[in-house]
């Protein structure tokens, strides 16, 4: 059964519009935690736009679930991931012009400097997973570098969901998640993931892990932090039967 990842950069995202301290998303990340996430995500962007150096370093002295860090293949902030080792980085593409992640990691393009983040990151003893499109190339290109796992970019399902016609792109989530598990990768999925589209990515089959922020924090403004990561997490659960 897959398990639950909770990003809580937005709360961070929050934070920062005041620049002061306040909701503090390590505070959001306890909250999580207690209320059933397997997990939590953050991302430490190169321009600091929501998550902090703070977070991290106080998240990995508090959190008592895996931390999974999502970095671009940047020397500084991967330096970082060495020094804070968290149970997992997640490289990922990084525009500075971007709202949010709009795209996966182009390892076929890119293979050398993703190889070497990848060798560096093994090398100080933390799990690696690349966040890419749903694509056969792409999952090739990961699997001859070794990489531990694949998280899938649901960012097209998400939006094919949410206009009534998501069959084809789910499906190619299917035939990528098959490939993917065929070349020995574990299997996540993440981005658009919301309590409406999420069961049928979760009940794919061997998916380990779902990594979900911007949902689950709306709903928490309504409905608390507790009530969001309970609600989320009955899903996964339920569509595994």
């Amino acid at each position: 059964m897959a398990t639950l990842g909770v990003n809580i950069d937005h709360v961070a995202t929050i934070r920062q519009a005041r620049q002061g301290i306040e909701p503090d998303p390590v505070w959001a990340a306890a909250l999580a935690e207690l209320a059933g996430a397997d997990g939590l995500t953050i991302h430490l962007r190169e321009d600091r736009r929501h998550i902090q150096d703070r977070d991290l370093a106080l998240l990995m002295q508090s959190a008592a679930v895996p931390v999974n860090l999502e970095v671009a293949c940047a020397a500084e902030v991967v330096a970082i991931a060495c020094r804070e080792r968290p149970h997992q980085v997640t490289l990922v593409p990084e525009r500075r012009e971007e709202v949010t992640t709009e795209g996966g990691l182009d390892v076929v393009g890119n293979h050398q400097a993703v190889a070497a983040t990848i060798d560096r990151l093994h090398e100080a003893g933390i799990r690696v997973s690349l966040f890419i499109d749903a694509d056969q190339a792409q999952i090739d290109a990961s699997a001859k570098l070794q990489v531990d796992g694949v998280e899938l970019h649901t960012g097209p399902y998400a939006h094919a969901f949410a206009n009534g016609d998501a069959q084809e792109a789910f499906d190619r989530l299917a035939r990528c998640g098959s490939h993917a598990l065929a070349a020995g990768l574990r299997l996540h999925a993440g981005h658009g993931l919301n309590y409406r589209n999420v069961s049928p990515v979760a009940a794919l089959p061997s998916m380990s892990e779902l990594n979900i922020g911007h949902s689950i924090i709306s709903r928490a403004v309504f409905v608390g932090m507790d009530a969001a990561v309970r609600e989320m997490k009955r899903l996964i659960v339920g569509a595994n039967g």
